[in-house]
């Protein structure tokens, strides 16, 4: 479900560095959720920029707004000019690829294959317009959340009832479900679930989700 400008200040737009909210803050919060779900920023990014992106993305410094999500820079952290130079200085090794594509429905789509450690992560994302974004799919399991509330994301075994165990967990912690998807591949494979949440839970129902036989990840996203 798509979520519209909630008032003034997202119909004109974030604070932020760059040309374009769409080209730029968008693209920081993209790359932000990849940061945050990886733990940290990548060793190794590969990013490709579709349709619109793919002719625009240097002149309005989509580019530099990638690395500096995944470096987890905000929106209006001056760094944002540098953030290239900076991802170089430490190691990071990367490579853009425009592509234009009738299999993405919206002409601003994003794809990011990041490394660290022995974790790999795919993540495509939406950038709206407005500095608005929705992540579309991770590790090309269908999502959709816009990263405007906490999100809790849990890969976990495709077994009976574990969706409605993990909001009895929510619910016990108070803390109100504003959208929920599940995805998986096919029965008892993997599944991914994504809840987008009112307010965090508590750390102690973390660990206890981390801790449950059937939960292989769980990430807890603040707003990016």
């Amino acid at each position: 479900m798509s979520q519209e400008p909630s008032g003034i200040f997202d119909m004109l737009g974030p604070i932020m560095i760059g040309p374009s909210s769409s080209h730029t803050a968008g693209v920081v919060r993209i790359g932000r959720v990849a940061h945050f779900l990886l733990g940290g920023p990548p060793e190794e990014a590969r990013i490709l920029f579709y349709n619109s992106f793919a002719m625009t993305y240097k002149g309005h410094g989509s580019d530099k707004a990638v690395i500096a999500g995944l470096m987890g820079f905000a929106v209006d952290d001056e760094r944002i000019r540098d953030a290239i130079s900076i991802a170089e200085s430490t190691g990071l090794h990367y490579a853009f690829e425009p592509v234009i594509s009738s299999a993405k429905n919206h002409p601003n789509t994003l794809v990011i294959y990041v490394k660290r450690g022995d974790q790999e992560l795919t993540i495509e994302g939406i950038s709206r317009g407005g500095g608005l974004i929705l992540i579309s799919s991770i590790d090309e399991l269908h999502t959709n959340f816009t990263g405007q509330l906490p999100t809790l994301i849990v890969r976990a075994q495709d077994v009976r009832g574990a969706v409605a165990f993990l909001a009895a967990i929510l619910t016990y912690d108070g803390v109100n479900i504003a959208t929920l998807t599940v995805s998986r591949r096919a029965k008892d494979d993997m599944a991914l679930q994504v809840y987008e949440l009112d307010e965090p839970l508590r750390e102690a129902s973390l660990a206890y989700i981390r801790h449950l036989p059937w939960v292989r990840a769980v990430h807890l996203l603040p707003p990016v």
